[in-house]
């Protein structure tokens, strides 16, 4: 019974001061109890006892986890030991594209049913492309910088002209914010058009013709999306979306 006791409490020093309270220690914490670990908690309340501990365990970063008498080591060493999986940070990942395009989709349904009372209306689409665009385009401007020399992989205006990889976010996102709006048309379609038409086949020829793997600017210059069909996508929702203006 002690055993057993024994082997599901943890120790964790971290630190806790007036000017900083450790947040991967608060996480460790957290972890440790939901995986049903009594946590004896030893907060290191000074700098001079966070050196003294690092120096007697011979570590040089805190929190710090023992069970069963062993060091684990910290968040992520813990993560790895209680069989979490650890993120890499060069790992394709599509969650930032399913997290824009879900909240595209959100805005768009409840601008629908603002505006017309129900989200069974044929500008569910034009409104969902729309916002996903304004979405995309608040990626990149995040970090403009970043974005165009990531987009300089790829497209091939920019590579001609560097400029346009400053000016492609702006871009998009006044032709979003436009088409949300259904207003100025004369200015969203050509831009939504030509952004559209250049991306489209920027991605097509690095994806498809010259086999290239490439990171995506689509969704910001620290993306994780591999370039492909999700970029295309993008594209080809801007050409769609300028041709549904000049028909409508």
């Amino acid at each position: 019974m002690t055993a057993t006791s024994d082997s599901r409490t943890a120790t964790l020093y971290r630190m806790v001061m007036p000017d900083h309270l450790c947040p991967y220690g608060l996480k460790a914490k957290d972890l440790l109890e939901r995986e049903g670990y009594e946590v004896r908690d030893e907060p290191l309340e000074s700098p001079e006892e966070t050196e003294a501990f690092k120096k007697k365990h011979g570590v040089e970063s805190t929190p710090q986890v023992f069970i069963s008498g062993q060091r684990i080591g910290g968040y992520e060493a813990l993560r790895k030991h209680l069989g979490h999986k650890l993120k890499d940070a060069d790992e394709t990942s599509y969650t930032p594209v399913i997290a824009l395009f879900s909240l595209a989709l959100a805005i768009s349904l409840a601008i629908c049913w603002l505006a017309f009372g129900t989200v069974f209306t044929r500008e569910l689409l034009p409104k969902f492309v729309a916002a996903s665009m304004c979405l995309l385009a608040l990626q990149k401007l995040q970090d403009v910088e970043t974005f165009s020399t990531m987009f300089l992989n790829y497209d091939l205006l920019a590579r001609r002209w560097v400029r346009y990889g400053y000016l492609y976010p702006f871009g998009e996102g006044v032709a979003g914010v436009l088409m949300l709006a259904a207003v100025l048309n004369w200015i969203s379609v050509p831009i939504a058009l030509f952004i559209g038409t250049v991306g489209a086949v920027s991605v097509f020829k690095a994806v498809y013709i010259d086999k290239r793997e490439l990171k995506c600017a689509c969704v910001g210059g620290h993306s994780k999306v591999p370039l492909g069909l999700v970029s295309l996508t993008e594209n080809l929702m801007m050409i769609a979306m300028g041709c549904w203006m000049i028909l409508t």
